[in-house]
């Protein structure tokens, strides 16, 4: 009677467990997003946009990433109006929760979840570097309709939610910090730190050079110079090797009579040279691959149980592993081979970001493992085998690595700027090519996204330069 009656409990406890996440996948419970996803990457690393559609699976992460990877997709495949929707659904998705008083009591049954399941039960908060990203691919929807105003709102926005993410992220940092101490888990977690792949902080890692870089453009475009100044001088402290960064600083600073940045970059970078009149500022900007996906990594934690003695756990973690980067060759204006230096590396960034995390992250996975062999120690001394059994199961097969991140986004960015002559120009790659209008003293921006074989983009005509 009471073996049957702990196997109702066992029973009982698990379906509770199950309806408190049914607002999330089955995927989340006994797979991980990385996993869920990979026939739609591989589709889309081969240029196949239809296909990465169709293989991409119905919310397995929730409406947020969803949104996102959506988004970008059908932005890929031309289809302006369905990218625009999915974005705006996502960035809603975002602002809901961002309510804490809205979403307390639900997250707290998925933070209940998770602590008996996996990370993947806890509803997902996009990174800073993804809330820049999903503004930036609002920003070119609207740049695409050619609502420049829509644009630079977006623009705003986006470094408005990057900062409130990357306070959120700090808080919760420290709060972890602080129940490592607690707990006593600070060295033994320190131990799996030590031996995780890092990525190492640097600004290019942490700040977005595309983002920096188009708002200044468009800064520019609207006339804000002082704005635009502010940006391109972002861009340039992350991506200080690019000379058409460098060019765009330098071109501000003179017409604003910045002399003492005159002075200082033109020691740097060499003195700037004002273009031919008549001619008009073409800008490329060149999305590049897939970005990396993380897969899961497990290692071994050791800690003391109740009764002292040292037991073995097993942690399942996201990491980025080795992988040289698959990126297109050169792009060709006017039939000749172009130099686009990066502008952003998103691999870099996605590292860093899980990096950032990691504290956090094995601070939940050790409360999880320890709760979880509790479970099964409790049902092991209470001679309920039907109960053991099914515990250590559920653990296992429940133990997954949280790999939910923006899967579509290019592996990196790179800028091309040349002053040409008015008329039709044609940028070039493997058979295809976009067309761009250049006019005198005006801008024309061409947007192009590069994965396997295929190129996809278009131009449109800014405002003055």
């Amino acid at each position: 009677m009471k073996k049957h009656f702990r196997y109702k409990t066992v029973v009982f406890f698990c379906a509770f467990i199950l309806s408190g996440c049914a607002n999330l996948s089955g995927h989340s419970l006994f797979s991980h997003y990385s996993a869920s996803t990979t026939s739609s990457r591989q589709a889309l690393s081969q240029g196949q946009i239809q296909g990465a559609l169709d293989k991409l699976p119905d919310e397995p992460a929730g409406a947020i990433l969803d949104g996102m990877e959506r988004g970008r997709l059908t932005l890929l495949a031309g289809d302006y109006t369905a990218s625009f929707a999915a974005l705006q659904k996502s960035d809603n998705a975002v602002k809901e929760q961002q309510d804490a008083a809205r979403i307390q009591v639900s997250e707290g049954l998925n933070q209940a979840g998770s602590l008996f399941t996996n990370d993947n039960m806890i509803s997902y908060q996009a990174s800073d570097y993804e809330l820049g990203f999903l503004h930036l691919y609002l920003a070119l929807n609207y740049i695409h309709n050619r609502d420049l105003d829509g644009a630079l709102v977006e623009m705003r926005r986006a470094n408005q939610v990057q900062e409130a993410a990357k306070q959120q992220r700090e808080s919760e940092l420290a709060s972890a910090e602080r129940q490592l101490q607690k707990e006593g888990l600070a060295d033994n977690i320190g131990s799996v730190l030590a031996r995780y792949p890092n990525a190492g902080q640097t600004l290019a890692a942490v700040q977005n050079g595309y983002l920096f870089y188009l708002s200044g453009m468009l800064f520019e475009a609207d006339g804000n110079l002082n704005d635009a100044y502010i940006d391109f001088k972002r861009a340039l402290a992350v991506a200080p090797d690019n000379p058409y960064v460098a060019e765009a600083v330098q071109r501000l600073a003179e017409r604003l009579g910045m002399t003492d940045d005159q002075q200082l970059l033109a020691k740097k970078y060499g003195p700037w040279q004002s273009p031919q009149s008549g001619t008009g500022r073409l800008i490329i900007l060149d999305e590049q691959g897939v970005v990396q996906a993380p897969e899961g990594w497990r290692l071994p934690l050791w800690l003391y149980d109740s009764q002292g003695q040292s037991v073995l756990y097993n942690l399942a973690l996201p990491y980025y592993p080795p992988r040289p980067a698959v990126l297109p060759g050169k792009l060709s204006l006017n039939n000749r081979l172009l130099t686009a230096p990066p502008l952003v590396n998103v691999d870099q960034m996605a590292k860093q970001s899980l990096s950032e995390t990691l504290p956090v992250r094995v601070l939940r996975q050790s409360l999880r493992v320890i709760a979880k062999e509790q479970v099964r120690q409790s049902a092991a001394r209470n001679g309920d085998e039907v109960g053991n059994v099914l515990a250590n199961i559920f653990n296992a097969l429940t133990e997954q690595p949280d790999t939910r991140s923006w899967q579509t986004l290019p592996a990196q960015v790179a800028l091309y700027q040349e002053d040409l002559l008015p008329g039709r120009h044609q940028v070039q790659w493997q058979g295809s090519s976009v067309e761009a209008e250049v006019q005198p003293g005006r801008t024309t921006m061409v947007w192009i996204s590069r994965q396997g074989q295929t190129m996809r983009g278009w131009s449109v005509l800014l405002g003055e330069n």
